[in-house]
């Protein structure tokens, strides 16, 4: 018989040439142990994933719960279910007004192929308006709009109808016009390298919209729940969206997304045609009972203001060592660039090898990515800074 590293090589399906090649026997809040015993820090919470921490007590509680009534039933929106009515209603009593009426799905590019689909229909226009390095997932609609190409050119022939242009530029808003469905942004780049918008650049861009009867669509997959300090990024800055995507951190480590909406908008997909979006395992039952747990968690502990002031910790502590060039910070979201080119893999990998467990950016280069549980303490942050100072 194989050893597991074994089969991992071989016989799963591979994304990069060199894997962590890290076997996890388990992880409970911030850390992760493998089968040798020894004790990682996951210092980005499974890429934006694990905000309540690894095995949050209370989200095993409602996964055990609904497991004893049922798993999956009917393909989605045929019965009505109370994980997804009870998740759904707690997201409408959260957010504004007009983003009441909830599409669940299976993850974050499912959500942005749902909220395209969803813009097309609303506004009968086809074109498309994204922003250059963002990323919005893997599939062919996400891939289309995702602002990079080295990622996307071995796999045109994509979308038609896609155009790009540049964050933070009030000049490029002019690309948006009545022959637009919809543009999608993330409010904060995270790929990108955590570049913020400056200028009130949401607000412009969202009265562009609104002069073009323009959708404005929020990819919030990375940035929402407490991440950045706020429940959703968008309530940093005033800003709402027509449609806002969530994931990743929604499920508190159970497998869910959603594309949010309005009652009146969200209706186009039942008719002409009917099953207009259909997912046979969206909104999958243990995942929302998962999902409203997390949630209830991160109010509950007051997640977002921790957020805030640990992700301040995290800067200030480390902002002054030499051979950083910048922090740009959101919440507890945090690019650590570094002065010399070329670096940051080098020292990605160097505390990786401390057992501190880092991540670079798809879209830049230069910077690395420290974004922990929202659980994690004052006291964890302090040590950890001692260590990553340490080391550079």
């Amino acid at each position: 018989m194989p050893t597991n590293r074994e089969i991992f090589l071989q016989n799963i399906g591979q994304t990069t040439p060199n894997p962590l090649n890290i076997e996890i026997e388990r992880a409970k809040g911030i850390y992760l142990y493998d089968t040798d015993g020894n004790e990682y820090i996951d210092l980005v919470s499974g890429v934006s994933v694990s905000n309540v921490g690894h095995l949050h007590p209370k989200v095993v509680e409602a996964i055990k719960k609904q497991l004893d009534h049922y798993m999956h039933l009917m393909v989605y929106g045929e019965y009505v279910q109370t994980p997804q009515t009870q998740l759904a209603y707690k997201l409408s009593d959260l957010l504004p007004e007009q983003l009441n009426c909830t599409y669940f799905v299976n993850s974050g590019s499912e959500a942005i192929e749902g909220a395209l689909k969803l813009a097309k229909r609303v506004t009968n226009r086809s074109e498309i308006i994204a922003f250059k390095n963002a990323y919005h997932g893997g599939t062919q609609g996400a891939l289309s709009i995702l602002g990079n190409e080295s990622l996307k050119n071995a796999f045109r022939p994509l979308l038609p109808g896609i155009k790009h242009i540049r964050f933070n530029s009030i000049d490029d808003l002019k690309e948006i016009t009545d022959h637009t469905a919809c543009v999608v942004i993330e409010p904060i780049q995270a790929e990108a390298g955590i570049i913020l918008p400056e200028n009130d650049f949401l607000k412009k861009l969202r009265e562009r919209c609104d002069e073009t009867a323009t959708l404005l669509i929020f990819d919030e997959i990375q940035m929402g729940f407490g991440r950045t300090g706020k429940l959703f990024a968008f309530e940093n800055y005033g800003v709402v969206p027509d449609i806002l995507c969530l994931a990743k951190a929604m499920g508190g480590g159970m497998p869910i997304g959603a594309f949010i909406s309005s009652k009146e908008n969200m209706s186009q997909l039942t008719f002409n045609p009917m099953l207009g979006h259909i997912t046979t395992f969206g909104g999958h039952p243990v995942s929302c009972a998962a999902a409203l747990a997390s949630l209830n968690v991160i109010l509950e502990e007051d997640l977002c203001n921790k957020a805030e002031e640990n992700g301040k910790l995290f800067e200030k502590l480390l902002k002054d060592h030499p051979a950083i060039k910048e922090i740009r910070r959101t919440g507890l979201m945090l690019a650590i660039e570094m002065k010399e080119e070329g670096k940051a893999f080098e020292i990605i990998s160097k505390l990786i090898e401390k057992r501190l467990i880092v991540d670079p950016f798809l879209f830049n280069e230069n910077s690395f990515r420290i974004a922990p549980p929202l659980t994690i303490s004052k006291e964890e942050v302090v040590a950890i800074c001692d260590k990553i100072n340490q080391l550079l």
